[in-house]
């Protein structure tokens, strides 16, 4: 289903595409993602065109203390991406790169280096 600046594949299949991206990661990364949630919304927060937000203390910064807290989140906004895709090859390919991108704020790296990791690409 097309929209005025992409294409429209439905949350379901958002999702499925989002779940299948988590799945996909070596296992060396997944095996760190305890206590975070990663979340579909429909819309970012208003003007913003974020495509993703990571939410909670960077791997980095846990200490021996850390527990017993509310899960960090990533939140990644459908619409946002599908505007920006022709296709849903795009839209899983757009998913990877944001799933990764939000996940790399998770390890404690700020834009600048997932910048230059995504550049390498």
């Amino acid at each position: 289903m097309k929209n005025r600046r992409g294409v429209s594949i439905g949350r379901e299949r958002f999702e499925e595409l989002v779940e299948e991206t988590v799945a996909r990661l070596p296992r060396r990364f997944r095996k760190y993602l305890n206590n975070i949630a990663i979340m579909v919304e429909d819309r970012s927060p208003r003007g913003s065109g974020l495509l993703g937000l990571y939410h909670g203390v960077p791997l980095e910064h846990r200490g021996p203390y850390y527990g017993n807290v509310a899960p960090d989140v990533i939140v990644i906004y459908r619409r946002s991406i599908e505007n920006i895709c022709a296709t849903e090859d795009e839209i899983r390919t757009q998913i990877r790169d944001t799933v990764l991108h939000e996940i790399g704020h998770f390890f404690g790296l700020d834009e600048a280096e997932l910048r230059e990791i995504e550049n390498d690409d």
